[in-house]
């Protein structure tokens, strides 16, 4: 076996699939540049590193169930000109997760609530986070489907070791008492440890209406508004917008 062939089955052995595609190459730029052999190892080592960043955040992406790709970039703030610019791109940082806080988006269905969290949610997967994506019906159904499996307390673990959770579309579907329960559980295990995003075209106030109990929408609230950034978006909707372009 040659030493080429050798130095390949141990970057195979060891998974360094980068290095292994590109050192020949980068042995000859090496030599040509000059470069010592603390420099050379020092690129060889760089790649392989970026090249396992870009395939977590790849991962991360695919894994975190966004229903569409949108960017904080190309949502239209002067379509709504109330909502808080300056705040929104603050919590693009990321942040808000540090402190394990909660933003919430309320509105009437067209005015970007989903956007803006898909958005802040591909910023967390660029940023090597793990999310999970879920509509309020799905995840309903998911956590009352593990119970009757007897599973309730695995998955309730799985999803709050998830970095940031986006539940989208709360309000649309009035929940029964035990999924409403199975759904305060969740968020009381996520309290003040992990971020959760959530957005509704219900206020607060008719958060009774959707858990179809008061004491249940009020313990819900109040974890999820302790440590939060709510935003009440009321402008025009981009649907609306887009239709009379047509």
């Amino acid at each position: 076996m040659s030493s080429n062939e050798q130095m390949d089955f141990y970057l195979k052995t060891l998974s360094l699939s980068r290095i292994r595609e590109s050192y020949l190459v980068e042995s000859e730029n090496a030599a040509k540049a000059k470069l010592s052999y603390q420099d050379f190892l020092y690129r060889l080592v760089e790649s392989e590193v970026l090249s396992k960043i870009d395939r977590s955040i790849n991962r991360n992406m695919k894994m975190s169930g966004f229903p569409m790709i949108r960017k904080i970039e190309e949502f239209d703030f002067s379509y709504q000109p109330k909502l808080d610019e300056k705040l929104i791109r603050e919590l693009a940082n990321l942040n808000f997760m540090n402190d394990a806080k909660n933003i919430i988006f309320l509105g009437p269905p067209g005015v970007g609530k989903t956007h803006l969290a898909v958005a802040l949610g591909i910023k967390a997967c660029l940023a090597s986070k793990k999310v999970a994506f879920y509509s309020a019906d799905s995840l309903t159904q998911l956590l009352a489907t593990h119970e009757v499996a007897g599973s309730l307390k695995s998955i309730i673990e799985t999803l709050t070791k998830v970095d940031l959770l986006i539940i989208d579309e709360l309000g649309y579907i009035e929940l029964s008492k035990k999924t409403a329960t199975l759904f305060f559980q969740l968020i009381a295990k996520r309290y003040e440890k992990k971020s959760i995003i959530i957005t509704s075209n219900k206020p607060f106030e008719e958060w009774g209406q959707i858990f179809v109990d008061e004491v249940v929408a009020s313990a819900i609230i109040d974890r999820l508004l302790h440590h939060s950034y709510p935003f009440f978006i009321n402008g025009k909707s981009y649907r609306m917008k887009n239709l009379l372009k047509n």
